[in-house]
């Protein structure tokens, strides 16, 4: 078919990632085509059906397996998009592992990692060359990617970082990870806060290269907090869900921000929560989530 607009939303079979696909076909035009992705086949054809039958689609909806562990399929896909329809105009990287308070950080660590960070990287590296003017590029991130999170021994590896730099820093991680050596170094246990904070630096790291252009035709490349949403992957980590969201209302915000009509220079580049900026420098270390955890 030739869409007018094309979108793409990962891991978008459940949770927010499906929410957010749901909103973006009720909000794009009926040439327009949103491209839900996952691993699992028979998974995103179901959800590729089931959102092109709710009552508020407009746009066409079509399941596309992807698996964002492997960076060879993004760039592979990547380069598709750009060859069939000259490129994408929104991308919203969301794929997360969940991860639970009773399982070893340590020995989920590789997936985690290469959900989270490894796959932001990629995307950002593949897609951000193929975003048309005036394109929205989202990686979905929390309010503990700002920098103060965590250790200040830490902060000179995500700081004004490049996107190799925060790669390398990701795997040093990593290998601490694996050695023992990580909470010595000053690392949290709990690995959700150095993989937002990362996700949030390499956002930074390439919108830093691209500012200029991107402000002057109308593109967006920012890192978003959708705020507390009441799924299975969060539910385990706080024990106050009195302000959560459903996934619905916390796509709301994010879409919000996509269909945008004028970038607002104050946000691009930037974690983005609820149409403001978060500070990079603000937050502290999560001492209530580390001491649920076994090593």
């Amino acid at each position: 078919m030739n869409a007018s607009r094309i979108a793409l939303v990962t891991g978008a079979n459940q949770g927010l990632g499906r929410a957010l696909a749901e909103g973006l076909a009720a909000r794009m035009d009926p040439d327009d085509l949103v491209l839900l992705t996952g691993r699992s086949h028979q998974r995103v054809a179901d959800a590729a059906r089931e959102v092109a039958q709710l009552p508020g689609t407009r746009s066409h909806v079509q399941g596309q397996v992807l698996d964002v562990t492997d960076t060879d399929d993004i760039a592979r896909l990547a380069d598709e998009l750009r060859a069939r329809h000259g490129g994408v105009d929104v991308v919203l990287s969301n794929a997360v592992a969940r991860l639970l308070p009773e399982e070893s950080q340590a020995e989920r660590a590789d997936e985690f990692i290469d959900v989270s960070n490894t796959a932001t990287h990629a995307i950002l590296r593949s897609f951000g060359p193929v975003l048309r003017p005036g394109g929205r590029l989202i990686v979905v991130a929390s309010s503990l990617g700002t920098l103060g999170h965590l250790d200040p021994r830490l902060h000179h590896l995500f700081d004004g970082a490049s996107l190799d730099q925060v790669e390398y820093a990701v795997e040093s991680w990593r290998s601490a990870i694996h050695n023992r050596t990580a909470e010595e170094a000053g690392w949290p246990r709990w690995l959700n806060v150095p993989s937002k904070v990362a996700q949030v630096a390499a956002v930074r790291a390439v919108a830093a290269e691209r500012r200029e252009r991107d402000l002057a035709d109308g593109t967006l490349i920012a890192s978003v907090c959708p705020g507390m949403v009441d799924t299975a992957t969060s539910r385990p980590w706080f024990s106050d869900f009195s302000q959560a969201q459903s996934p619905s209302e916390a796509a709301r915000a994010v879409l919000d921000l996509v269909f945008t009509e004028h970038v607002d220079p104050a946000l691009y580049g930037e974690l983005v929560r609820f149409g403001k900026a978060l500070p990079w420098h603000d937050g502290t270390p999560p001492v209530e989530q580390d001491r649920l955890l076994r090593p």
